[in-house]
C-alpha cells in the first residue's frame, strides 16, 4: 500500500465518524502526501495539512495535502480529520461549523491548529491497527536540522588568558599554539 492508498481508504473510516456525527462528507475528496501551497518549510508555524476546494479543482474534487515532513500514523490521520471538515464546511475557515464539527468528532485545541482529543484517540486506535503504519518516511528540512556546532577547540595561556581557538586537526598535527609571550598554551 502506498501513501495515497492509505489516506483513501483513512478517509474512508473518517467518513463513517462523520455520519455517527450527523455530517456527510463530501463525495469528490482526494488526499495526497506533497507541500502545503504556504509556509511548508517554515520554521515557526509549519503548515502541516492543507484543503483547497472543490472549486479550484477543474474536475470539482477537494484536494488535501498533508505535509511530508509527518509520518505518525495517528498524527496523520487527525490532520487528515481537519481537512475534512474543511471539505465539508468550504469558505468556513475555522469558525462556528468547524468548530462544532470539530468537537463533535473528538478534535481538541485552537481551532487553526487541532488535536486528537481523547474520545477521537480511543476511536483511532482500532482504526490505525486496521490501516497499519502510514506508509511513509518523514522528510526533515534543513532548517530543521541542528546546526553543527563550531570545531574549532579553544586553548589558552594560563600564565596571561590569552585565548585562541584552532582545528582539532592543527592541534594533533602541529601541537598547541604558542603564546606571545609565555610559550606554549594549553587546549581545553
Amino acid at each position: 500500500m502506498n501513501r495515497e492508498q492509505w489516506l483513501e481508504l483513512a478517509t474512508t473510516e473518517l467518513r463513517a465518524l462523520f455520519k455517527q456525527h450527523g455530517y456527510t462528507l463530501p463525495e469528490r475528496v482526494r488526499s495526497s502526501c506533497g507541500f502545503p501551497s504556504k509556509s511548508a518549510l517554515s520554521a515557526k508555524n509549519r503548515r502541516i495539512g492543507e484543503c483547497w476546494s472543490a472549486k479550484a479543482s477543474a474536475d470539482s474534487y477537494a484536494e488535501i495535502f498533508i505535509s511530508p515532513t509527518l509520518s505518525d500514523s495517528s498524527r496523520v490521520l487527525d490532520i487528515l480529520a481537519h481537512e475534512l471538515i474543511h471539505a465539508l464546511h468550504p469558505g468556513a475557515g475555522h469558525g462556528k461549523a468547524f468548530k462544532r464539527t470539530a468537537t463533535a468528532i473528538g478534535l481538541e485545541g485552537k481551532m487553526t491548529a487541532t488535536v486528537a482529543g481523547e474520545a477521537f484517540k480511543q476511536w483511532a486506535k482500532p482504526v490505525i491497527e486496521r490501516l497499519g503504519a502510514y506508509p511513509h518516511a518523514e522528510l526533515i528540512p534543513a532548517n530543521a536540522r541542528k546546526k553543527q556546532s563550531t570545531r574549532m577547540l579553544k586553548c589558552y595561556c594560563s600564565e596571561c588568558g590569552y585565548t585562541v581557538r584552532v582545528a582539532g586537526k592543527w592541534l594533533e598535527d602541529m601541537g598547541a599554539p604558542h603564546c606571545p609571550y609565555h610559550g606554549e598554551m594549553e587546549s581545553v
